[in-house]
This record gives structure tokens, sequence and C-alpha cells, in this order.
């Protein structure tokens, strides 16, 4: 695979992904606009921070004149599982220079790791093409981002009730398709129930409170699985 059929290729895997963020791009922007903010706004979280949940949460708390440093810090906590996604992808791109690595670490979505992460596993992208397909299906993303932030900021200042509309399954049921090939280990597993029964427990907390510390338990338990698993793995066999 040379370097622009592996960018196609990345593009190419990324489609499915991309018709589940479409109508979430869309919503975002109009809830900038239908929250009185400039579509200047709208424009530096999307090209800026690039990242969909934690845009919606820190869009709600500006709106709710939240102080900075809780801003900074609840997305932070929101994005925590991308540290798992680095740590995962480490061993692919560790021999790119410090330039490459910086770009695909601002480009590392739930969707382009799980458009691309499969075909690592099964060895169609390597160490020499794989951060090229990775590229293509970051563009693909970012540019689909944007696009669709801006378009729902100019419909949303049209059509204020646009939120109302429920376009946000398509999100879940992308985020649906992403985890459900995962499951397929102890720890994926410790990690989905962990966090469901965190968040049902506490679907009450203000501020959506219940869905942050979710996340925390979640990303907990499915590191605190693997580790037992590995020390487990390790210990002398009897006999």
């Amino acid at each position: 695979m040379t370097k622009g059929s592996a960018f196609r290729f990345g593009a190419l895997v990324s489609a499915p992904m991309i018709l589940g963020g479409v109508p979430f791009g869309i919503i975002f922007g109009s809830l900038v606009a239908t929250s009185g903010y400039s579509v200047w706004l709208a424009v530096a979280l999307s090209a800026i921070v690039f990242a969909g949940s934690s845009q919606f949460i820190a869009i709600g708390l500006i709106a709710a004149g939240t102080p900075a440093w809780v801003i900074v810090s609840t997305t932070f906590i929101v994005n925590l599982r991308h540290f798992l996604y680095a740590a995962d992808l480490l061993k692919y791109v560790r021999h790119l220079p410090v330039g490459w690595r910086a770009v695909l670490a601002f480009g590392l979505t739930d969707e382009t790791y799980a458009a691309v992460r499969p075909y690592y596993a099964n060895g169609r992208l390597n160490e020499q093409t794989g951060h090229w397909a990775y590229l293509g299906s970051m563009v693909t993303m970012y540019s689909m981002w944007n696009v669709t932030t801006l378009l729902g900021y100019f419909v949303g200042s049209q059509m204020p009730n646009l939120s109302t509309w429920g376009l946000e399954f398509a999100m879940v049921a992308t985020f649906i398709g992403i985890i459900t090939p995962y499951l397929k280990t102890l720890p994926y597993w410790s990690a989905l129930i962990s966090a469901s029964v965190t968040a049902l427990l506490l679907v009450r907390l203000p501020n959506n409170l219940g869905l942050l510390i979710a996340a925390l338990v979640g990303v907990s338990m499915g590191m605190l699985t693997e580790y037992l698993q590995r020390q487990q793995q390790q210990l002398p066999s009897k006999g």
C-alpha cells in the first residue's frame, strides 16, 4: 500500500463514522447559535478543541458562567479515554518523528481510533503505511466536523428548535457500533458494566456529574482488570 492509497483507505473506512457524526456536528453548531454566541466561538471550538463531547459540555458550562478551571478540568476528565487510545497506538507510531506524533495526537478521536485500529491488528496497516491511513481518517473527520459545525450554526440561527429533533441519536448509534467489536475480553466488559452501573446510580447528580464519575470508574476498572489479569498470568503454575 502506497502513502496515497493508505490515505484514501483511512478516509474510506471512516465513512460510517462520518454518517453518525454529521447530525452531531450540526446540533453542536446550532447549540452555539441558540445560546447567543458568535459563529467564531463555534469555529474556534471545532477547529482547536476538535472533541465533540467536550465541546458540548464546554458550551453548556460557558453559558452557565462556570469558571475556566472547572471547564478545563471537566473536559479533561471526559477525554481521559484518549490516554488509553494513545497508549494502545504507541507501539505503532513510536518510530515516527515528534511532529508526526503531535499531528496524530491532535486527531485522536473515538471515530478515527475505531476506524483504523482493527487494520493495525490484522496486519493490513503497518509502521510504513499506518500513519498515512490514520491521517486520511483524521483529515476526513476534521473536515466533516468543522463543515457541519458551520452548517449547524447558520441553520440553528434560522431554526432555534433544531436540537429538539433527536438527531443526536445518530451519534449514540455510532458509539454503540464503535464499542461493540471490542467487547471480547474481560477488561472491556469490566469497563462497560462498571461505567453503566455507575451512570445509572448517579443519574440524578447535577451538571451530568454522574457521567464524569462513571467515565472515571469505567477507565479505572478496565485498567485494574487488565492489570490483575497480567499478574495472574505471571504467577508460576503449580505442579
